[in-house]
């Protein structure tokens, strides 16, 4: 993991911290915004991509990091979009389940179905 990772400019507590903790944050505020407007999951693409520049930004600004690189974005984009995706579904489950609860059950953690089957 680290190897990966020094090959994309990066450190793993700087990584950590920033992407993971600080922009998970944001993706989950995220996710979860666009859950509750009941908009389509692919909103979180647009978002997601957003919060990657400005991730990178931060990296660059407090950690000397490198602005334009490119796959680091895509690392840091990735992540960001992942939790986003997960809180999504997750806040679109609770909805589903807690405004109908007479049509739905949980199935999954993120997944729900009919409570006649």
């Amino acid at each position: 993991m680290e190897e990966i990772l020094i090959k994309l400019d990066l450190a793993l507590p700087e990584f950590l911290g920033v992407t993971v903790v600080l922009f998970g944050f944001a993706a989950h505020a995220t996710g979860k915004a666009v859950a509750g407007k009941w908009q389509p999951w692919w909103y979180c693409i647009g978002y997601s991509a957003l919060l990657g520049l400005f991730d990178r930004f931060i990296h660059y600004a407090l950690f000397a990091g490198v602005l334009n690189s490119y796959a680091a974005y895509i690392v840091d984009t990735t992540i960001i979009f992942l939790i986003s995706l997960g809180s999504y579904r997750l806040t679109k489950v609770y909805k589903m389940i807690h405004q109908y609860p007479w049509l739905y059950q949980r199935a999954f953690i993120f997944f729900w179905q009919n409570k006649a089957n």
